[in-house]
């Protein structure tokens, strides 16, 4: 058994205690022979609940480059990493003690071009349930679908994927043990996702009261991702001359966004 004691002010309380780690956990039970280490604040670690570890701007990256990845957030003080889709397999990560602890969703599943390019697999309805499994048995109890995207017939962000598709996605996905969130910045994928058993939200721009309060209901989790709204204004411009509809949709959203 190795045990470490640390000592010192234990926020939030501020109530200066001893705090004991044995085999990599946390417990106030004192253990005689522990050594003290350090003494100082103590802070809970912090958890990263939307990060995607094994992914660039281009796709999946090499295992050195996941390692920088996962080393930032710890060394941000994120000792656990709630993953939201990566095109990389990081499941080593789960091997190394001195990373953050790392809750996988593998790789997102999305509508044929309509996501980032080498992000996703890119499918039709008919096969969601299907890759629903195959994620749902290769990740860590979670799956990501993309719920809305740019259409280009559109012009403007448009639900993913029709409803019976989800219901059937959502079952393969909870008889299985696994959960399922979705990338959704507008309003009219939310009813469907929310209504066929989604467990999470990522964004949720086009949220209304309503829907805040069947998901309140339901025990439906929403993962507000702060720093991503603030780039809406870049999405918006850049958009304007190819996607007008789509520039100012994204545009209200980021005005409506509190």
């Amino acid at each position: 058994m190795s045990a470490l004691r640390f000592r010192g002010p234990v926020l939030p309380e501020g109530e200066v205690r001893d705090l004991y780690v044995v085999d990599g956990r946390v417990t106030y039970e004192a253990v005689a022979a522990a050594e003290l280490v350090a003494e100082g604040w103590i802070v809970p670690g912090l958890v990263d609940a939307h990060c995607h570890v094994g992914l660039d701007a281009n796709g999946a990256v090499p295992e050195d480059v996941q390692e920088t990845q996962a080393l930032t957030d710890r060394d941000a003080g994120a000792l656990l990493l709630r993953d939201c889709g990566s095109a990389a397999d990081t499941s080593w990560i789960h091997d190394r003690d001195d990373l953050p602890r790392l809750i996988r969703a593998g790789r997102h599943i999305a509508r044929t071009r309509r996501y980032i390019r080498n992000y996703a697999h890119e499918i039709e309805p008919e096969d969601l349930a299907s890759y629903v499994v195959r994620e749902a048995e290769s990740g860590d109890g979670w799956v990501k679908l993309v719920g809305d995207w740019i259409e280009r017939d559109a012009g403007d962000l448009t639900p993913s994927w029709p409803r019976d598709a989800l219901e059937a996605a959502m079952k393969a996905a909870h008889d299985r043990g696994a959960r399922v969130t979705a990338h959704v910045f507008g309003a009219h994928a939310l009813p469907d996702l929310i209504g066929s058993g989604i467990d999470c939200i990522e964004h949720g721009t086009g949220l209304s009261g309503d829907l805040i309060d069947t998901m309140a209901e339901q025990g439906v989790a929403l993962v507000p991702t702060v720093k991503q709204l603030d780039n809406f204004p870049n999405y918006s411009e850049s958009g304007r001359d190819r996607f007008p509809r789509y520039a100012y949709h994204i545009y209200a959203l980021h005005s409506s966004r509190r």
